[in-house]
């Protein structure tokens, strides 16, 4: 069964980072891609970044290249985002998701959510 859990959130001054983190209890972690999405109030949930499952192919939105790293350990059971140079518009509750199947963008699982804001 996949249960996954986000931590990491926080507050923090526009330019500065944050490290999230998602933890799944499952013993076939490494199968699952997984991503990243977050929702601002009011806004529709977006694509933030994914991963797959050996963690050689990553991907992300034009919003967060070069600023956001997203990687991953098998043998944590843990996926990771490292958000730097932080923007008031990053703002938002930041979900992590997996999918089962291994193929990026067919998420089946999610998480509960983290809080992340960056005051300017």
């Amino acid at each position: 069964q996949v249960q996954l859990v986000e931590s990491g959130g926080g507050l923090v001054q526009a330019g500065g980072s944050l490290r999230l983190s998602c933890a799944d209890s499952g013993r076939t972690f490494s199968v699952y891609a997984m991503g990243w999405f977050r929702q601002a109030p009011g806004k529709e949930r977006e694509f933030v970044a994914a991963i797959s499952g050996t963690g050689r192919t990553t991907r992300y939105a034009d919003s967060v290249k070069g600023r956001f790293t997203i990687s991953r350990d098998n043998g944590k059971n843990t996926m990771y985002l490292q958000m730097d140079s932080l923007k008031p518009e990053d703002t938002a509750v930041y979900s992590c998701a997996a999918s089962t199947s291994g193929i990026i963008g067919e998420y089946d699982y999610w998480g509960q959510g983290t809080q992340v804001t960056v005051s300017s």
